[in-house]
Parts: C-alpha cells; structure tokens; sequence
C-alpha cells in the first residue's frame, strides 16, 4: 500500500527488511522478499513512487518519465518477461512497438532497425551491401559476449570465500569483453565509419559514445532489442500498480514524501534507518537502492565510510551523462497525427559520435550530439481510453550538469528568468529537429516543458542529475564492491549500480540483492513459476 509520510499512515510494528529509495531496483528486490514471506518497508523521499517508472501530469497531458521502450518482454519465456510476470503476478501487460523500433537518422540517411536477429542482420546488409561479413562478426559478438553474462552477475552473489575461489573463473569470460570499449571492438572487424556510427546508434541508452563505452553494455542493449520493443499497456504507472499489491501481500508498505536521513549502524551492523525527522525506523536487513553514491556519502555514518574506504571506492567510478527532457502535449490523436510508434535517433551528418559529444560538450550552442524521439501515447493502446482526442512526444538529448550548476540550489519552478531564458532556447532547438521529421506537428503542440539536469537533481535525488547512476567505461566492471552484498553486516545494495543502466539491469539488480540478502539462487525459482 503506498501511503504518505506527511498524512496519517498505518504500518507494522516490525518489518524484516528497509528499502530506501523506491525506483524498480527496489521494488524488484521489495517484492520477490515479499513473495518469500518478508514484511518490507519501503522508503521515498520523493511525493510518488516509482523513480525513472513514475509518471506525471500536467495540463490534462500524463508523461513516462523513464520509460521509453522495453525489449525481450514480447518473448513469453525470456528472463526480464519471467521477472516482470514473477514480480507483479502476471498483471502488467505490453504493446509491441511493431516490425521498427529505432529509425537511425543521420544527416539525410535514414536506417531501420527491424526486429528479429536475421531481419535485422538482412537490414543493415542493405545499407551496407559490401559489408555483410563484418556485420555477420557483428551480430556473434553481441551474442558472446551476452553470453557470458550470467555468469558475471551470478558471481556477485557469492559470498567471501567462494568468492575468491570461484569469483575469477565466472567472471573472466565477461571481462574479455567489459574490458574492450565498443569502438575497440567494432574497429577491428570493420573500417567504416559510418556502419560504426550506425551500430552504435543506441548509445543514447547508456549515456557513452563508442571510443568510451564498454563493449559488454553495447551488446547488451543491442540484444536486449534484437527481438523488437514494447510499452507497457496503461503506461509506466502499471509498473508500480501492479507491483504494489504484491508487496502488500506480506504487510508490506510503501511510504512516500520520506526521506532518510542516515542508516543506523551499531557494532558494524545496519540495524535501522534515521529519518530527517529524527523517527527511527528498524529491521534486520537494510538495502539501499538510491545509488552508490548517494549511499556512500550521505547514508552511511562517516565513522564507518572512514573504516572501510567507501569515499576512496567512488573515486573509482564517475556518475553517468546527464540529461534534458522535452515532454510534448498536442491536440490531437496519434492517428490523426500520424506519430509512429518506433523511437527515431537523430546525429549530425559528420563527425563520430565521440567528435560530435566532444564538440557539444565544449559548446553547447554547437549542433545537439544526439536528439532521442520517443511517442508514448503511440505506444500505448490504452492511451486514447485515458486521453481521448490527445498526445504526446518526449524529445531528449544530452546536457552538461555544468551549465546548469550556477543554479544550484534554487527552487524547483522558481530559478529565474535566464534559467527560463535557457530552457526556453533549448526547447526552440529540439522542436526545430521535431519539425524536421515531422513537419505537421507545427500547430498542433497544446504545451511543452523541458526538465533540466537540476529537475533530475531534485526529483530523482542524483547529485549531477545523472540518469544511468555511473558511467558504463571498461572500469566500472572491474569494481568488486559493486554488488549487492556489502561489508557493512545486514546492509545491501539494489538498483542500477550493481548491474547496469536501465530498467532491465535494475529489474534483475532485486533479483541478485533478494539472492544475496536471503542467502539463495532464485533463478530456479522464478523460471519454475511460470509453469506452475
């Protein structure tokens, strides 16, 4: 039951563990507990649930904030399908995105992505005719390295000691390729810079151009797609509405507008969670899923940061791009608008994507990197039921954290005019690259509003309004303390961080914390639900 803080709120006298943060990180780890018998406690300081899965409204228009498109969920039996059914007792269903799901435009260039591996392979030979057998070495690569996967993150759950007898041998496979950027890869099997910059195309999703990405993320995005994409039916809200009631099944609740403070250790043992009140909640286990560096430096006591080296970990790592969203309302429906339901990626015509975010980077005035086209109330077959006689566009692209910092600390909604003055000039930018590939929509746009990386900063809690938690570089797969279980006794970690970017690798982050925390491989468990 989800409830506030701030009212009146009914909740047990004990609970077996505290989740601080309720993002799908959290509420995968909440509710395979609470399907093992566990009372859960979850904690969010924001006034909804949800984190990147929570939605808005505004001006009679409903937003997907963090949700786009999903893949593999279409495949009844594949992993993220049986989590998702496992987690909300088959409740939430999807949309297929149909036979497109990405349209790559580069400069006049255009460049589909069609579902299914030899569809797709058939596609790209297409464009690139003399290419075929690089993009045959392509496609293998994506599949191995996918394939030593399991065994990567199956080895983040085992404890010490057999961690260090088993630990290297699981993971080694993984390694060859995490270790490898993806232009490392793609560059030994192919001289054309323009199939690269077309197979990377998808980099948007994990927030790293090819000469910086790790090897092992791009396959990974790339095959979670192979099969097409889907939504959410009832959109991303259904995440939480059906995953809620499972939670409540075993007396757990889930409780808005609270913000922890600290958690309480006693004797190198997280016992409990101090909130910014000062009221005192316990249980036995405690797992935070706010991040690796919210957790290090404002979670922890400072004594204990101190004892085990936390802060000089996170020197280690870096937080992930951060980011501007344009959230687009029109009168009229899909169909009368004609939006497509595939996503469209937009890149200047010249340069690697590298040169292009290098360039941006230093210059924001300069051409946008990356322009990310997503139509929700496409998507959604349920959408017109909801909002008869509208629509809606999400419209993206990178921006610094830096460019925004002046203003740090003003209050949401009320930061100024030359804040507004530079949203509003950014916003004219994304609409220009909108109307080029939709030139109809002109007069049709009721309202928009573009979020900034301080609007993640405040709602999302990321210190730089990342929006993958930490870079995916070749060294962030190297990280040993990335993974669930932590040295602080009965304190553990869930979320994007310990696997990677995304819905799906937060999804299956509550699959290994669960594991790890009740000391258990669920894998078995959760395949043999489906059958039953």
């Amino acid at each position: 039951m989800v409830q506030s803080y701030k009212k009146t709120y009914k909740i047990e006298d004990h609970y077996d563990v505290i989740m601080i943060g309720s993002g799908i990180g959290c509420l995968s780890t909440a509710a395979i507990l609470s399907k093992e018998g566990k009372k859960v406690l979850v904690l969010e300081r924001h006034y909804t649930a949800g984190g990147f899965t929570h939605v808005f409204k505004r001006r009679g228009y409903e937003w997907d904030v963090g949700i786009h498109y999903i893949g593999e969920v279409q495949r009844k039996n594949s992993a993220i399908r049986l989590l998702f059914d496992y987690i909300t007792n088959s409740k939430l269903k999807w949309a297929d995105m149909g036979e497109v799901y990405d349209r790559v435009v580069i400069g006049k260039n255009k460049y589909d992505f069609v579902k299914g591996v030899n569809n797709f392979k058939n596609k790209i030979v297409e464009y690139f005719p003399q290419e075929e057998a690089s993009i045959d070495k392509y496609i293998k690569l994506i599949f191995s390295s996918n394939k030593a996967t399991l065994k990567f993150y199956m080895s983040k759950m085992l404890p010490g000691f057999l961690d260090k007898v088993l630990g290297y041998f699981m993971r080694r496979e993984y390694l060859k390729y995490s270790n490898q950027t993806t232009y490392d890869v793609l560059s030994k099997i192919t001289k054309n810079n323009q199939l690269i910059k077309v197979l990377t195309a998808q980099y948007g999703d994990y927030g790293l151009p090819p000469k910086q990405s790790s090897f092992a993320m791009h396959a990974s995005v790339v095959k979670h797609y192979f099969n097409g994409g889907s939504f959410p039916v009832g959109g991303s809200s259904r995440i939480l509405e059906t995953i809620d009631p499972v939670i409540e099944s075993s007396s757990g609740t889930i409780l808005v507008n609270a913000e922890v403070k600290e958690v309480v250790v006693k004797n190198n043992t997280a016992i409990g969670v101090a909130m910014t009140d000062g009221k005192k909640f316990y249980a036995k286990k405690i797992v935070s899923g706010v991040g690796v560096f919210n957790t290090y430096e404002k979670l922890i006591p400072s004594n204990i940061s101190k004892k085990y080296n936390l802060i000089k970990k996170l020197n280690s790592i870096r937080p992930s791009v951060s980011h501007g969203c344009l959230y687009i309302g029109l009168n009229g429906s899909s169909i009368d608008l004609n939006l497509p339901k595939n996503n469209i990626w937009i890149y200047p015509e010249t340069g690697s994507h590298d040169q292009c975010v290098y360039n941006y980077l230093n210059d924001i005035n300069s051409e946008f990197p990356l322009v990310y086209i997503s139509f929700p109330s496409s998507k959604d077959p349920a959408w017109d039921k909801r909002y008869p006689g509208k629509s809606t566009i999400d419209v993206i692209t990178l921006l610094p954290y830096e460019v925004f910092s002046k203003w740090e600390g003003s209050k949401w909604m009320n930061r100024g005019k030359e804040y507004d003055d530079l949203k509003e000039k950014i916003a004219q930018r994304l609409l220009e690259c909108l109307f080029l590939q939709l030139p109809n929509l002109k007069d049709k746009i009721d309202h928009y509003e573009l979020s900034s990386p301080l609007t993640t900063q405040n709602f999302v809690n990321y210190k730089k309004g990342e929006l993958y938690g930490i870079d995916h570089d070749p060294g962030r797969f190297n990280q040993s303390f990335l993974k669930p279980k932590t040295q602080i006794k009965n304190f553990f970690l869930t979320g994007q961080d310990i696997v990677t970017a995304g819905v799906g690798g937060a999804l299956f982050s509550g699959l290994l914390t669960a594991s790890a925390l009740l000391g258990k491989n669920l894998i078995s468990k959760i395949k043999k639900s489906k059958s039953n």
